[in-house]
This record gives C-alpha cells, sequence and structure tokens, in this order.
C-alpha cells in the first residue's frame, strides 16, 4: 500500500469510528464476494490485464489484496475467474489453497463442450470450487450459445452439483436470456455480476421487456445479484456521493430485496475508476440506512446462501 493510500484509509476508518460506520462500530464481518487474482509475472505471463495496462498490470494476489481490505472489516473474499485458459482453474485453485482469507473459486468452464463433465466432476471434489462464470466474457455470447447442444445439459449438471452459475457484462439481452435460463432450470443458483453497472435500454418497449426480464430474476428462488461495479465516470469525472447511485441501487434493491443482494468489490479491476476505499465506501454509504440485520445479509449471510461457502479461520462467520 502506497504512503497516499496509507494515509486515506486510516482518515477514513478515523471517519467511521466517529460515524457509527458498519464496518468499524458494528463489527460486522465482510466477504467480498468479487476479486480477481493474476501473477503476470508467472511463467507464460496471464491473458489478462495486458501489459499495455498500466493501472492492473501487476501481480494482483491474496497478500497484497488483505492489505486493503482488513482495516474493511474483510474476513474472506471469493476469487473470480480472470482467465478462460482451463488449466488456470487449477492455478486459482492452487493460490487460494494457500490463503484462508480465499473461501472459495468461480472458475471457467464451457458447458457442453466435451471436456465439461470430467472436468465439473474433477474440480467438484475440491471444497474450494464453487462453479462457475460464463457470459459475454473471453469472446463467447451466453445469447447464442446457450442454443448449442449441451448447454443447457451442462447448467443441470452444475445445479445437481449445488454449484454457481455466474455471469457478467450484463445487458438487456443477456439478462432476458438468464431469466429463461432461471425458468428453465429452478434450482441453478444464478449470480449476476456487476448489475449497477449493466447497459440500460433506450426504446421504451426496450425499457419495459428489461424491467419483466429483472422482476422474473428477482421472483426466481435461486437467483442473486452483486452490488459492484457501482462507481461510474461521466464527463471525466466519477462521483463518490451515494446520492448519484442511489435510484438505480434502490431499483435493484426493491426488485431483488435484501435476501438475494451480496457485496463484490471488483478488486483490483475497479482501480480503473476508483481505488479500493472509495469503492467500498459508496457501497457502505448506501447501506448504512438499512437494518443491521439487512446489512449482515448484504455483507456475509447471503454469500453463504448463495455460494455455499465453508470457513477456513475462526473470524469468518458461518
Amino acid at each position: 500500500m502506497d504512503r497516499r493510500t496509507l494515509l486515506k484509509s486510516g482518515l477514513y476508518m478515523a471517519g467511521a469510528l466517529t460515524t457509527g460506520d458498519a464496518f468499524a462500530s458494528q463489527r460486522i464481518p465482510v466477504i467480498d464476494t468479487h476479486v480477481h487474482l493474476f501473477d503476470p509475472n508467472r511463467p507464460g505471463g496471464v491473458p489478462w490485464p495486458e501489459p499495455s495496462d498500466l493501472v492492473l498490470y501487476k501481480p494482483a494476489l491474496p497478500d497484497r489484496y488483505e492489505r486493503l481490505a482488513h482495516n474493511f472489516g474483510v474476513v474472506g473474499a471469493i476469487a473470480i475467474e480472470a482467465s478462460p485458459l482451463s488449466s488456470d482453474n487449477d492455478w486459482l485453485l492452487t493460490i487460494a489453497k494457500k490463503y484462508p482469507l480465499i473461501v472459495g473459486i468461480i472458475g471457467d468452464l464451457i458447458p457442453g463442450s466435451s471436456e465439461f463433465a470430467g472436468e465439473l466432476e474433477r474440480l467438484h471434489k475440491d471444497p474450494l470450487y464453487l462453479g462457475l462464470r460464463y457470459g459475454n466474457l473471453w469472446g463467447r455470447n451466453l445469447v447464442e450459445d446457450v442454443h448449442r447442444a449441451g448447454f443447457l445439459d451442462g447448467l443441470k449438471l452444475l445445479s445437481q452439483a449445488h454449484l454457481v452459475f455466474e455471469s457478467a457484462n450484463l445487458n438487456p439481452a443477456l439478462i432476458r436470456t438468464i431469466a429463461t435460463i432461471a425458468e428453465r432450470i429452478p434450482d441453478l443458483t444464478i449470480v449476476l455480476d456487476h448489475l449497477p453497472h449493466a447497459d440500460q435500454p433506450k426504446a421504451p418497449a426496450e425499457i419495459i421487456e428489461y424491467r419483466h426480464s429483472l422482476r422474473t430474476l428477482g421472483g426466481a428462488p435461486r437467483v442473486f445479484i452483486k452490488l459492484s461495479e457501482i462507481p461510474l465516470e461521466k464527463n471525466g469525472k466519477v462521483s463518490t456521493d451515494v446520492s448519484s447511485y442511489r435510484g438505480n441501487l434502490d431499483e435493484l434493491w426493491n426488485i431483488f430485496g435484501e435476501d438475494k443482494t451480496l457485496f463484490g468489490s471488483d478488486w483490483p479491476n475497479s482501480d480503473h475508476i476508483l481505488p479500493y476505499i472509495e469503492t467500498v465506501s459508496i457501497l457502505k454509504q448506501y447501506a448504512a440506512n438499512k437494518s443491521r440485520t439487512a446489512q449482515e445479509k448484504l455483507f456475509w449471510k447471503n454469500s453463504i446462501l448463495a455460494y455455499r461457502w465453508h470457513p477456513r479461520l475462526p473470524n469468518q462467520p458461518s
């Protein structure tokens, strides 16, 4: 942590202790359900981020994350895939095993592929393997791929194993497709990443259809959303005032409710917009007016319902 960030963190926590901050005074443990781990220095490099990305292209490993996050009561995190390479499922598991702060990982597999069933069975033997992510990532298109032979059967295998299907880079078409998946496989646990950041439709008919899809997902028994990627850049500036985002967050909260929302920081990818401290503080400000029960659900309880992870450290709740 550099000196400027350290000073900011100290000032933030000092303020938290005097304002009844949820993390500091109420001592609510936090599970960050969305961090990315990678190491550009490893042999062969990484598929992401690119070397030209001066913000991200450096090791992002649990020890670096913990130095940032522990001041906010973070006691555990879930590592989300950052690579389409099948071998990186094992790399991510290897890293997670070394750091008990990581309570599980979401890997990368292709449902319906010839190796899917075998790899899913193999990876599922490790209790840290919690599921897979598939969406508009790595050149894939869930809207089209869901119609491929064997894809839905693969998701049914995932559901039978009580593992998570996660998706990201959301837009109206993708959300509509995921709503269809939720209807066809109601027992499948689905987690939607970065929903506050999803592309919004403009035409009136598309807005109606989009909100219908969200309500369908909100009513599905095993669908959860992450309040992650909240900050937005407008006209070259990024607001850290929660009032800039409250309308969108309220709409999502009203649809999905306190039982189906999760906290995720998107570290270190979030550093493109704001440092970790400001990113977390926006959601902290938003949650401050919620009941303690709702805050506990948001910051840790719902993560257990969604991911079924198990504690690895004494301070991780269960």
